[in-house]
C-alpha cells in the first residue's frame, strides 16, 4: 500500500503517460470509442479499489494541492483559443440554437432527477451537475465542477462512465442523421443559403496551420504565467463571499481565470503555441488524481445511471427537434449545436466536417463557446437539483 504522496503522484502521471502513448501509437477503433481520459480514470480508480493507495495525510495533501493548483491554470490555458470576436460572427441563429440545446440538457437532468430520484445514491445531484457541465461544455468543465461541488469520487466515476457510454451513443445518432440532411431540411423548411458563405468567411481566422511550432520558451512561459494567475485568482477567490450552493471560493477562482482567459484571447498572447497541449497535460493529471479516490465496490449501481443518461438525451433530442420544426432550422445547425454541448471540441468539428469540410470552423467555434459556458450551466443545474 502506497502512503508516500510523491510516489503516489509519480505512479498516476506514469500511468497517464503510458495510456496516452498507447492511444497515440496504437489508435484504432478501441481508442475511438474508449478515449484515453476514460482509461486514465478507470486505471486510477481500480488501483484505489484494489487497495494500492493508502489513506495517509501525505497522499491527501498531495492530491488536494496539485489538483487545486492545476485546475484554474488549465482553464486559463484552454480559454486562450476562445476569441469572442469569432463567436459573434456565427450570427444569432447558431448562437440561439446552442443555448437552447444547453438549456434542454439542464432541463433533461432536472426531469430525469425528478423521475428517478429514489433509485440514486446520495449526492447524485452533485455528479449530475458535474456531468451537465461536461454535456454543455467538455471534460474540463466536468473536472472544475467536481471540485466546486465536492462530488464524491465514486459517484463522479459513475458520471464519467455515463459521459462515455451515453455520449458515444449520441454521437453515433448525430452522424447517422447526416445522410438525411436534405430530408430533414425539407421537413423543417430550413433556408441554408447563408451557411456556407459564413463558414468560408471565418475559416481563415480559426485555422492553426500557420502557427509556429511550440518551443521550450513557449512552454515555460505559458506554464509559469498560468500558474501565477491561478495562484492570484485562488487568493482573491478565498476572500470573496459564498452565495448559494455553487458560488464558493473555487467558483470565484474559476470565474476570475475565465475572464482573464477570455480577455487574453483577444490579444496577441493567444497566438503563443502550446496552450492547448499544456492544458491537456494538466487535465489528464487532474482526472487521474480525482479517480485515485474512487471506489468501484458498489459498481452494481451503474445501470441505473446509464438509463438516466439516456433519459436526459431523450429530453434533449425532443426539445431540439421541436425547436427546429418551429423555427425552421437546418440539420447542420441542430447537430453541431447539440455536439458542441455534449461532445465539445472532440466531435463538434468532426460532425461539421461530415456535412461540409468548409463548415469545420463553425464546429470549432461552437465548441469553444461550450468550453467557456459549460461550468456555469453545471452550476445552474446544481442550484436546481439541490432544491429537489
Amino acid at each position: 500500500m502506497i502512503e508516500n504522496g510523491f510516489l503516489f503522484l509519480s505512479i498516476l502521471i506514469g500511468m497517464t503517460a503510458l495510456i496516452v502513448w498507447a492511444e497515440y501509437k496504437i489508435g484504432g477503433k478501441f481508442f475511438k470509442y474508449v478515449p484515453a481520459i476514460v482509461l486514465i480514470y478507470l486505471g486510477a480508480a481500480f488501483m484505489n479499489t484494489f487497495g494500492l493507495f493508502g489513506d495517509s495525510e501525505s497522499l491527501s495533501n498531495t492530491s488536494y494541492g496539485v489538483r487545486n493548483a492545476l485546475l484554474p491554470a488549465m482553464i486559463l490555458l484552454m480559454l486562450l483559443q476562445c476569441d469572442l470576436r469569432k463567436i459573434i460572427k456565427l450570427g444569432p441563429k447558431l448562437l440561439i440554437t446552442y443555448f437552447v440545446a444547453a438549456f434542454s440538457i439542464v432541463l433533461g437532468f432536472t426531469l430525469t432527477y425528478l423521475v428517478m430520484q429514489s433509485f440514486f445514491l446520495d449526492d447524485t445531484w452533485r455528479a449530475f451537475s458535474a456531468l451537465a457541465g461536461s454535456w454543455t461544455g467538455g471534460s474540463a468543465n466536468m473536472v472544475a465542477l467536481q471540485d466546486i461541488l465536492a462530488v464524491p469520487e465514486t459517484i463522479f466515476g459513475y458520471a464519467l462512465i455515463m459521459d462515455t457510454i451515453n455520449y458515444s451513443f449520441w454521437v453515433m445518432v448525430m452522424f447517422w442523421l447526416v445522410p438525411f440532411e436534405r430530408m430533414f431540411n425539407r421537413w423543417t423548411k430550413a433556408d441554408t443559403s447563408k451557411l456556407e458563405s459564413m463558414s468560408q468567411e471565418i475559416a481563415a481566422t480559426v485555422t492553426d496551420e500557420k502557427r509556429e511550432p511550440t518551443t521550450f520558451v513557449h512552454m515555460i512561459g505559458l506554464l509559469g504565467f498560468s500558474l501565477f494567475i491561478a495562484a492570484l485568482a485562488t487568493v482573491i477567490g478565498e476572500n470573496l463571499p459564498q452565495i448559494g450552493t455553487g458560488i464558493n471560493a473555487m467558483t470565484w477562482t474559476i470565474l476570475i481565470v475565465s475572464i482573464v482567459g477570455l480577455l487574453l484571447a483577444l490579444t496577441p498572447f493567444a497566438s503563443i503555441p502550446g496552450s492547448m497541449d499544456i492544458g491537456r497535460v494538466m487535465l489528464y493529471t487532474i482526472v487521474a488524481i480525482i479517480a485515485s479516490g474512487a471506489d468501484f465496490s458498489s459498481i452494481g449501481e451503474i445501470p441505473v445511471y446509464i438509463i438516466a443518461g439516456f433519459m436526459v438525451l431523450l429530453f434533449h433530442g425532443l426539445i431540439l427537434f421541436g425547436f427546429a420544426k418551429l423555427f425552421k432550422l437546418d440539420l447542420f445547425t441542430l447537430g453541431v449545436a447539440s455536439l458542441a454541448n455534449i461532445g465539445g471540441m472532440v466531435s463538434a468539428p468532426v460532425l461539421a466536417g461530415a456535412f461540409n469540410r468548409a463548415l469545420i470552423p463553425v464546429g470549432v467555434i461552437m465548441a469553444l463557446i461550450g468550453g467557456f459556458m459549460g461550468t456555469w450551466f453545471g452550476v445552474l443545474t446544481a442550484e436546481i437539483l439541490s432544491r429537489l
